[in-house]
């Protein structure tokens, strides 16, 4: 089978257009997609614990921290143990952190541009997505 036909190229050639394609968007913002994708689950709610991040992105505490890091150093969120679990990392946006989220709407309409398709056609294609992985998982 030939590279061009194999599935997971395609999926793994687009994921390198789509953060091409995201790159400029996001300079402005000064966040990397990975940082992106953080602060879109954090501003579905304000306060929540690092593992909860990690399950909604796929990503484990030693690629995490180091992210939500950077996020700290440029004062978009804090991090503080849970007083009522020691263990529990509790993660919380800061008033600047909050406040690129208006900003960061132009992102997605951005993306929505640069893609070019039908409402419908992205919904169909998200939907398969999740199920791919749901399968690889």
């Amino acid at each position: 089978m030939r590279l061009e036909e194999q599935l997971s190229f395609s999926v793994y050639s687009t994921m390198l257009a789509f953060n091409k394609a995201y790159k400029p968007l996001l300079a402005s913002l000064d966040l990397t997609y990975s940082q992106y994708l953080a602060m879109l689950v954090l501003w579905e709610r304000d306060v929540i614990p690092l593992g909860d991040i990690g399950e909604r992105l796929f990503l484990d505490s030693g690629a995490l921290t180091p992210l939500l890091k950077r996020l700290e150093g440029a004062g978009l969120v804090r991090r503080a143990r849970d007083p009522g679990d020691e263990r529990v990392v509790l993660i919380t946006l800061t008033d600047a952190g909050r406040n690129l989220r208006s900003a960061a709407t132009e992102v997605a309409v951005g993306i929505t541009h640069a893609l070019g398709l039908a409402p419908a056609l992205s919904e169909q294609l998200r939907m398969a997505l999740n199920e791919m992985r749901r399968r690889l998982s």
